[in-house]
């Protein structure tokens, strides 16, 4: 499918959406070299994006920098203006701007409205901090002087996004380097970067100035590696595997570049026996299955209290067996694809070595009557902390069920993970909640929730997990730098 062929297939309102150039400095860049787009659930074409090379990543940081003299020389809240007539645009477009993450990515339609609600969020969110971007003077320590401290921005900015939230990684980046007056490259994953390129073209819409905002596509290792050789980079923010993040934190040290990486999880989810089963089983569901499970914030160990466990695994397969598979497109489907035949031959795999070392499946299948990239989801119990589901983050719909006895044993298991980006806990009892709050070695955690991100929030791991935050008063400061001044007040 090419063309107006896919735009008349997905049936987009706009079909000026769905690009297929790199976007840098204001023009759009069409390659002879291109990389193709599938739809994970049939493996068909949906566009042939362009293949930037090393050349227009050097041209998108040339003209990054000389935007930025510019942008930051705005007033915040003319920044803010922008950012919010963005916010704008995407919501009035939401429809559009789904069905493209749902046809690239996977994901079931009704999540990737959600996203886009979420992304736009970001964009308004990040508007009114960058007018709070407060500095601080200082009782000095010098007789005739006066101290002072201003949060500066740091300059030309870099964001390396995944797949599996091709929209809301961009702009809970972008909306905080903008805001903060820096301007920002975007590579987005090779697999997603339609989306990228939709909120690019509405960007150039709103009239944010030519180099301000930039989207390069192609082929992630050599842009990544020449986009972190320039020291006129001064910071990168990376959303993916812990593996990649440490690759790109090395590149990156030779030029001593800011980083902000939000890396892998591993994420335990608690279950104490005086926790209410039917919370317990929504809550978990949610966090379990949410984008196909492909989500660093997913339940990966699922622990429960030996005196619940066989009620609640009654309860949670039960449910699970209602979940729909489909092409995130068809009308009622809970489950898309994989996004990657990786993705879901990691889970086939995972599944079947746990079978053989002792798990039992309670709902699911080793292969699902779809095929290519879907999973069925499946429930697995008896699965000990030895197994490869239960050490090695899933991302897909297979979840893992542990038994444990007490507080004291469950807090040493979840926590024996090089992993700690988020953790769930689930029990009536304020004290027990307290002490596990404190006590988990984790950056976030959701306390009989499964939901807690947003953009108020500090969003980022302990550990392995990564480094700064994302969101937050905490996610504008990664694109400020404090510039101290001492004043000396001269004699009149």
């Amino acid at each position: 499918m090419r063309g107006a062929a896919t735009t008349a297939l997905l049936g987009l309102k706009r079909p000026d959406l769905l690009q297929r150039s790199g976007y840098v400095n204001g023009a759009w860049l069409s390659k002879s070299e291109t990389l193709s787009v599938v739809d994970p659930a049939t493996g068909d074409e949906l566009a042939q994006v362009a293949a930037c090379g090393v050349s227009d990543v050097d041209d998108a940081v040339h003209s990054a920098r000389a935007a930025f003299l510019e942008w930051r020389g705005l007033l915040p809240l003319e920044r803010g203006a922008y950012l919010r007539k963005w916010a704008i645009a995407m919501r009035e477009n939401a429809q559009d701007l789904a069905v493209i993450i749902t046809a690239e990515q996977g994901k079931p339609i009704a999540e990737a409205r959600e996203e886009i609600s979420y992304s736009a969020g970001f964009l308004d969110w990040f508007a009114g901090e960058g007018e709070r971007a407060y500095g601080e003077t200082i009782p000095s320590h010098i007789a005739g002087s006066l101290l002072a401290v201003q949060m500066q921005p740091i300059g030309v900015t870099v964001a390396i996004t995944p797949w599996n939230f091709p929209s809301a990684m961009i702009t809970r980046k972008a909306g905080a380097a903008l805001a903060a007056g820096c301007t920002m490259i975007v590579k987005p994953a090779p697999e997603t970067p339609l989306s990228a390129l939709a909120l690019a073209r509405l960007a150039e819409e709103v009239g944010i100035p030519a180099g301000v905002f930039q989207v390069i596509t192609g082929q992630a290792q050599p842009l990544a590696t020449r986009l972190l050789q320039h020291a006129q980079v001064r910071a990168f923010s990376f959303t993916g595997s812990t593996e990649v993040g440490r690759l790109l934190l090395e590149q990156s040290a030779k030029t001593v570049k800011k980083a902000s990486l939000e890396l892998g999880g591993n994420a335990p989810f608690i279950i104490f026996d005086d926790a209410p089963i039917e919370a317990a089983v929504a809550g978990c569901m949610a966090a379990k299955f949410a984008t196909s499970g492909q989500d660093c914030l997913a339940a990966n160990r699922i622990y429960v209290q030996r005196g619940v466990y066989d009620h609640f695994l009654e309860e949670f397969a039960k449910a699970t067996r209602k979940l729909k598979v489909g092409h995130g497109l068809e009308v009622g489907i809970d489950i898309g694809p994989m996004t990657k035949a990786s993705g879901a031959d990691k889970c086939r795999q995972q599944i079947s070595e746990a079978l053989s070392v002792g798990a039992r499946m309670v709902a699911g299948a080793k292969d699902d009557p779809l095929g290519g990239n879907f999973v069925t989801p499946t429930v697995l119990a008896d699965v000990t902390d030895e197994m490869r589901v239960a050490w090695e983050e899933n991302f897909g719909p297979v979840a893992a069920i542990l038994s444990f006895d007490d507080e004291g044993e469950v807090l040493a298991r979840a926590n024996n993970s090089e992993m700690g980006l988020a953790a769930y806990v689930y029990t009536r009892n304020p004290n027990r909640a307290m002490r596990l709050s404190d006590r988990l070695e984790y950056g976030m955690v959701a306390m009989n929730t499964p939901k807690f991100t947003g953009a108020p929030i500090p969003f980022g791991g302990w550990k392995q997990s990564g480094l700064g935050r994302e969101g937050s008063r905490h996610g504008l400061a990664e694109y400020l730098e404090p510039k101290y001044t001492c004043f000396g007040i001269l004699a009149a």
